[in-house]
């Protein structure tokens, strides 16, 4: 069973990375020095096995990811393959732009594979759902945002972006779901989006880890419902969010931090004490 491959020794870290080129390698066409550039969490594929070959990139066995084999954006340069690069629209600031380039990529792709919900809840109300959300209220959805229990700031935030309804994550909606995206890496989590969802809904896991999903009973499974994760992305994933996202329009809510505040930026996020998302300033 392929796995995520192990980081890359002593790695720089940083998968979100916004900036200008300032020199290209032999054949590179895409892009010119002075270029604004996002370079996403999908680094290199190897762009000729089975995957590859069928439009489904994201699970080529020899990925790279930015930040993890590849270095990434904690450094003042960084080195990218043109081809995984993405422009950045011009209606974003740096800072705007950078959560677009995993947390806003996941959240789409996770949305696509949710099929066509009218009734959407989103568990863990952060970087990603904050996005998603923006572009699912831009679609017609309603959206029904879970977060940790009595965090009253997460659910004010989620109904500012036009949340239906915001409660804690193991409160039941008012009304039964069509699909949900887990972007809370909590395996628990699972059997209660099953519970939330209608028959035949989908509940999506967007993470690239989450901590054992419990037992449950076959129940809350049957009548069709079914579980399915989303893997990194795809670079067609990347232009297509990159071109919707100026249109709903997608705002991101970002605190800029300088690179010295890194240790302190992940504690607040593990604790959960970040609202948007959090950006590093080199």
């Amino acid at each position: 069973m392929a796995k995520l491959p192990a980081p890359k020794p002593c790695v720089i870290p940083g998968h979100e990375i916004v900036g200008r080129v300032v020199a290209t390698g032999p054949g590179v066409e895409r892009f010119a020095i002075g270029d604004r550039v996002g370079v996403p969490w999908l680094g290199s594929t190897c762009g000729t096995c089975r995957f590859c070959r069928s439009g489904r990139e994201n699970l080529c066995a020899a990925a790279r990811f930015t930040g993890y084999q590849i270095d990434g954006g904690y450094a003042e340069y960084a080195v990218a393959d043109a081809r995984f690069c993405l422009r950045v629209p011009a209606s974003y600031a740096d800072a705007e732009a950078a959560p677009l380039l995993c947390a806003g990529l996941i959240g789409h792709r996770a949305l696509r594979m949710a099929g066509d919900p009218r009734r959407l809840g989103l568990y863990g109300f952060g970087a990603a759902a904050h996005i998603v959300a923006q572009v699912a209220r831009h679609e017609g959805r309603e959206v029904y945002a879970f977060t940790r229990d009595g965090d009253q700031v997460a659910q004010d935030f989620a109904r500012g972006l036009g949340a239906v309804w915001a409660g804690g994550s193991e409160e039941a909606p008012p009304e039964p779901l069509d699909a949900a995206i887990l972007f809370a890496p909590v395996g628990a989590l699972v059997p209660a989006a099953l519970r939330a969802v209608d028959r035949g809904g989908t509940v999506v896991c967007a993470g690239i880890h989450m901590s054992d999903i419990p037992s449950f009973p076959y129940s809350i499974l049957w009548e069709e419902r079914s579980i399915r994760s989303v893997a990194n992305l795809t670079r067609a994933d990347g232009e297509a969010f990159i071109a919707l996202a100026p249109k709903v329009p997608v705002r991101t809510e970002v605190e800029l931090l300088p690179l010295s505040s890194a240790a302190l930026a992940l504690d607040r996020l593990r604790a959960g004490k970040v609202t948007g998302a959090l950006v590093l300033a080199p």
